[in-house]
């Protein structure tokens, strides 16, 4: 039974893996979108949530080793198609920032749904790994908080 129910937590850790390797090359391209002047103080944020994603990243891993598996490598299919959609998107749109940014919203949004079912039964998980998880979904709440400040300026400013 025991190692069923690692089984299955190790997926779910899995999945998180994936969403935030789609963080890690969605938010580098991103800021290869925004890789033009007057954007540059976009650029810093994007970098921070590449960076941030790597930690995850690094934390998952070592509590799905803890639990005996694999960590996942790759991204999610979803997250393929949503830079596909970046790419078609941005191209229509000549790059506007404020189509990067809700397409960085959307992606964050993704991220929060994925941590909120992870954390629908916080009684399967250890404390230490329930706190973890808790402490990046905040994070990536913060994240998708100042896009979406940020967009709404963008939007505001008619950019």
């Amino acid at each position: 039974m025991k190692a069923m129910e690692n089984e299955k937590l190790i997926d779910v850790l899995n999945d998180l893996i994936r969403i935030n390797n789609d963080r890690i090359q969605g938010y580098a391209k991103a800021t290869e979108e925004l890789n033009k002047p007057g954007y540059d103080n976009a650029r810093p944020m994007f970098l921070e949530r590449t960076h941030e994603s790597r930690v995850f990243v690094n934390e998952l891993s070592s509590a799905v080793g803890r639990l005996g598996g694999e960590p996942a490598e790759n991204t999610t299919a979803s997250g393929k198609l949503y830079r596909t959609w970046m790419d078609l998107k941005t191209a229509f749109t000549g790059g506007s920032a404020k189509s990067v940014f809700e397409l960085c919203e959307f992606g964050e949004d993704a991220a929060l749904k994925a941590y909120d079912e992870a954390l629908e039964d916080e009684t399967v998980w250890s404390e230490e790994i329930f706190n973890m998880l808790t402490r990046q979904r905040q994070m990536i709440r913060e994240a998708h908080d100042a896009i979406k400040r940020y967009r709404d300026q963008l939007k505001a400013a008619n950019v």
